[in-house]
């Protein structure tokens, strides 16, 4: 077993998501679950649809999701940090199939412009 220098991957058997796939399934009108992560009034501000649960919340709301544990759970935020640590406590409640918005919705914002 001479996989030990792979370990940077940080075990996630799920890749996280580029923007630009994203939008693109967005555009095809895919019917996508996502789960944004920020503060209601960042929320409200400015976002791209899916449920939002702040980070902090999110533990104790987990049983809101009418989510599977099997389904892609796409996982959003601003810069993709709280987006991470989202994913990391998903996957620990049993959750298969996470992905993180790499760079978040400011990556979505400058694809726009």
């Amino acid at each position: 077993m001479s996989h030990s220098s792979s370990s940077s991957n940080n075990n996630s058997p799920n890749p996280d998501i580029k923007a630009g796939e994203l939008l693109e399934r967005l555009q095809r009108g895919e019917v996508l679950h996502l789960l944004d992560v920020r503060e209601p009034i960042e929320y409200h501000t400015h976002n791209i649809g899916g449920t939002n649960i702040p980070l902090g919340q999110l533990h104790s709301q987990l049983d809101e999701l009418e989510w599977n544990t099997d389904d892609e759970i796409i996982v959003i935020c601003k810069a993709g940090v709280r987006s991470r640590t989202a994913q990391s406590i998903l996957q620990q409640n049993g959750y298969e199939h996470i992905r993180n918005l790499t760079g978040g919705l400011l990556a979505i914002q400058r694809l726009k412009h």
